[in-house]
């Protein structure tokens, strides 16, 4: 694990000191571009860490042997399966709900106060998580599904930023810091399991609200929505980034939905991220569950394995991303080959595992392995379908990618529905061999169909601009507009 994680540390300083103005006079090491870089970073780490605490916690809260209290003397709760699935579920019904919005208003106000705005809400919901507990299960339900509402605006609201911020030949690298999130995982289900072994299952959400807390007041001082309007910005990277970068205004015109909603490139990316989503956040909710149900592990050994498969995520998408602009930038491949490359492996690698899983899941080493892997290959996907959203319509990237966002919080929330009804009786390996089937069909059907119908064009619908300010939009040498 600490090898994993040393590798994930030097790709993250590798990709960090990648972002910026590429000018060969440049003196400033942390440029305004890199400090947005290392915020966006730690942004969806911390959000992460405030989505699957509990995935970890609520192993420990519910009472054991029908007893409403515990030796560590903190409250345990009568819940039963299905309520604890209705709990992990509740957060993708706010999630659900945000998810365009978010793209949106980040388009329109900025992604800086929305960003800020909702992760510092989300912070004061995560800290009051065990006092709503205590209250009633319900209470567990409003606080879950507020928090999902808070975080629903985050992954959308990142495209927004990067069109003013970083050049089209540095995207994707860039759209990796998203994949820090799993990185976060990787961090808060072991940690999580120490505070709960030693301090009880509040301290988790305690200490994880306090630190998302701590960067929301950092963000609102270091960030801001543009080069043009930050006050501290050198002279030479504003003048640099404003060489590189065309910011189309059309944004905050009204959005072209009847041809959104007709585009065939624009469900490419819908399907092949909500067949991603309802996979991962299967995993994300269920994986503690399985590895006590099924491998029977303890807590501390439990939070420790279940956050390999992240550390992995994180290094796939640094990975993949880089080697996405690089052949790019040399012309190795199209644009639209790259994305489809790793729109693949994100889909197809994870497929074939959870093939293995569904005959040997039963065996702890298989099991971490299969684990690691698939998120390790869904974590390809910034390099694939996400950044695909910029090479299609920049100027709508957030709410494309809010609606795709919309789509995948609803699977994901039917994914927890289906286990529900599933191991509703049983908790075998027998019972969660059927959800392993349908992940892989899931799967195979997003990958089809982005083989299919992706483009790597920018859509006519994108603006009325010129051919000339098309071609700097577009990443490709030469413009390419698509009906």
């Amino acid at each position: 694990m600490r090898l994993l994680l040393l590798i994930v540390a030097q790709k993250l300083l590798k990709s960090i000191q990648s972002v910026g103005f590429n000018m060969t006079q440049e003196k400033e090491f942390l440029s305004c571009s890199r400090i947005l870089a290392i915020m966006v970073i730690l942004c969806f780490m911390f959000q992460y860490m405030l989505r699957v605490n509990i995935s970890i916690a609520i192993v420990d809260m519910i009472a054991k042997n029908n007893s409403n209290t515990s030796p560590d003397s903190h409250p345990h709760f009568p819940w039963n399966e299905e309520e604890k699935n209705e709990i992990l579920g509740s957060f993708f019904w706010g999630y659900l709900l945000m998810t365009i919005p978010g793209g949106r208003l980040s388009e329109i106000y900025g992604s800086k106060i929305v960003l800020g705005s909702t992760m510092l809400l989300a912070s004061i919901l995560t800290i009051l998580t065990p006092f709503a507990c205590n209250l009633h299960y319900y209470g567990a339900i409003v606080v879950r599904t507020a928090l999902g509402l808070a975080l629903g605006v985050f992954f959308p609201s990142l495209p927004p930023m990067v069109a003013k911020w970083i050049p089209p030949q540095d995207r994707s690298k860039f759209m990796s810091h998203s994949a820090a999130g799993y990185l976060g995982t990787a961090l808060t289900l072991p940690l999580c399991g120490f505070l709960i072994a030693h301090l009880g299952w509040p301290s988790t959400f305690y200490f994880t609200g306090a630190v998302a807390l701590i960067w929301a007041l950092a963000w609102f001082y270091l960030i801001y929505d543009s080069p043009e309007q930050h006050p501290r910005i050198s002279k030479e990277e504003k003048e640099a980034l404003g060489g590189q970068i065309k910011v189309d205004a059309s944004a905050k015109h009204d959005i072209p939905w009847r041809k959104l909603f007709t585009s065939k490139p624009v469900w490419a990316i819908i399907v092949s991220n909500t067949s991603l989503l309802f996979s991962l956040f299967f995993i994300l909710s269920e994986l503690p569950s399985y590895m006590k149900q099924v491998l029977d592990f303890k807590i501390e050994t439990n939070g420790l394995l279940s956050s390999f498969p992240y550390a992995a995520t994180y290094l796939a998408a640094i990975v993949s991303c880089y080697l996405a602009d690089r052949w790019n930038k040399s012309k190795t491949f199209t644009l639209l080959t790259i994305r489809k490359i790793f729109t693949s492996l994100a889909l197809f690698g994870p497929a074939l595992l959870f093939f293995i899983q569904s005959f040997w899941g039963y065996n702890c080493a298989v099991s971490i392995v299969v684990f690691t892997l698939s998120l390790g290959f869904m974590g390809c996907f910034p390099a694939g379908f996400y950044s695909n959203c910029l090479d299609i319509a920049p100027a709508f990237a957030g709410t494309i990618f809010g609606v795709a966002a919309a789509f995948g919080s609803l699977a994901g929330y039917l994914s927890t529905k289906i286990l529900s009804l599933i191991t509703k009786e049983q908790q075998s390996f027998q019972q969660w061999r059927y959800i392993f089937w349908i992940l892989i069909g899931v799967e195979l059907v997003g990958a089809g169909f982005y083989l299919v119908y992706a483009s790597g064009k920018v859509q006519s619908w994108n603006s009325s601009t010129t051919e000339a300010e098309m071609t700097k939009l577009n990443p490709e040498k030469e413009c390419q507009v698509e009906a």
